[in-house]
């Protein structure tokens, strides 16, 4: 089976805006997502943005994902919802199921030119092989580190076998796209091939210090000298939630005005809040409502070491919250040690717990400048920016294909 056509590493999230090649003609994507809102994750609020955009530029999307509870079936020339089942360590979320051969004859009939393929589940699966049946070109997301949830959950013996059968999914297509530069080093040594870095944007105009509350904080019981510790994401053993609230404890010994706030909700939420009850559970906030948490608090903590790149820590800086984090994902790409908040090693949950500590005991006159950076780290990182650059590597892996001198039909 031929391989992948290797293609030139350009159009990274180092490359200024002007030197992206936006594409000048409308193209014809098959986009495949296993996950969509109202599901709530990072993962499904950014390909329902990146499918808005493309649409938005004039390109032909049809959308392939599973069916949410409660919706129809749809096979319509702009949208396929497949049949989908729960994830079982995820219920809130869904994989999709989809025969191969139903996609050839969709695929026969759209003619896509390329299938994008934002999540690595089996209805991506069937797509890949699809395309693959068809000689349409392939690109994909490299969104979450499945093979290190395995460890959080008791099946860690199956996390190489996982690792495995990501780097066979991603190495089937013509490139796969990676958020930051530390992800790409990872996945090239551990065998992947094509990456490409396009970077994850936020809206600075949605999260906003200008929606800073003092209702909120009053209801937090949080006076103007009391810092507000916020964590925001799901409440689940990957996320390391109990490390940012063992840190607040520790700081809440040194400032007894400090609060914590956790927003969202998971299968760990039950536990951690009876264990920690100094702690607020807020469960999961949306819209606007999210928007004013992350405004009305003071610092945040992020001490996941499994997300590939965490968008909450965008949101965070732009809500000007300084950030501590360990440094990877998105925290090493975008907040500066000592500048817009703290970095430590990463697995170095002393030092972690250490830096909340110190910011716990900082004077207001000391993190006013962090949150002033953090500010403007966030309005570094533009979405439109992110998703031009996206746009025009789809046009070069097109191009790139069309331009090789045998495209001989491959079945993944």
């Amino acid at each position: 089976m031929p391989g992948p056509t290797v293609l030139p590493n350009t159009g990274h999230a180092d490359c200024p805006i002007s030197a992206v090649n936006i594409s000048a003609r409308p193209l014809r994507i098959a986009y495949v997502t296993e996950t969509w809102p109202p599901e709530l994750n990072g993962v499904s609020l950014t390909v329902e943005r990146t499918v808005r955009y493309l649409r938005s530029r004039g390109h032909g999307v049809e959308l392939i994902r599973p069916r949410q509870p409660g919706e129809s079936a749809l096979d319509a020339a702009d949208e396929l919802r497949t049949a989908g089942c729960a994830i079982p360590m995820y219920r809130e979320m869904r994989f999709g199921l989809a025969r191969v051969a139903t996609l050839v004859r969709r695929f026969e009939r759209t003619r896509p030119e390329v299938v994008h393929l934002a999540t690595p589940g089996p209805l991506a699966w069937a797509a890949l092989a699809a395309a693959g049946t068809l000689g349409i070109a392939t690109t994909s997301d490299f969104r979450t580190n499945f093979h290190q949830y395995s460890r959080y959950y008791g099946f860690g013996f199956l996390a190489d076998t996982a690792l495995g059968l990501l780097r066979r999914f991603h190495n089937l297509t013509r490139r796969t796209f990676v958020p930051t530069r530390s992800a790409r080093r990872e996945l090239a040594a551990a065998g992947f091939h094509n990456l490409t870095i396009v970077g994850r944007g936020v809206d600075a105009e949605r999260f906003s210090p200008s929606l800073r509350s003092r209702a909120l904080r009053e209801r937090w019981d949080a006076g103007d000298d009391a810092p507000v510790f916020l964590a925001v994401g799901r409440v689940a053993a990957e996320k390391n939630v109990e490390l940012a609230l063992r840190a607040f404890e520790a700081a809440r010994r040194g400032r007894p005005q400090a609060r914590m706030v956790v927003v969202g909700d998971g299968p760990a939420r039950a536990r951690l809040e009876a264990a920690h009850p100094e702690a607020r559970f807020v469960g999961v906030q949306r819209g606007a409502d999210l928007a004013e948490h992350y405004a009305s608090a003071d610092v945040f903590l992020f001490p996941s070491l499994s997300d590939t790149f965490g968008n909450v820590v965008m949101e965070a800086l732009a809500s000007a919250l300084p950030v501590v984090s360990f440094d990877c994902a998105a925290a090493a790409e975008h907040v500066g040690d000592r500048l817009s908040g703290r970095l430590v090693v990463p697995g170095d949950e002393a030092a972690f717990i250490a830096a909340v500590r110190e910011l716990a005991l900082a004077a207001p006159q000391t993190l006013a400048p962090m949150r002033a950076a953090a500010v403007a780290a966030a309005r570094r990182a533009s979405w439109d920016e992110v998703l031009a650059r996206f746009e025009a590597r789809l046009l070069d892996t097109i191009d790139a294909f069309e331009a090789t001198p045998s495209r001989v039909p491959v079945v993944a």
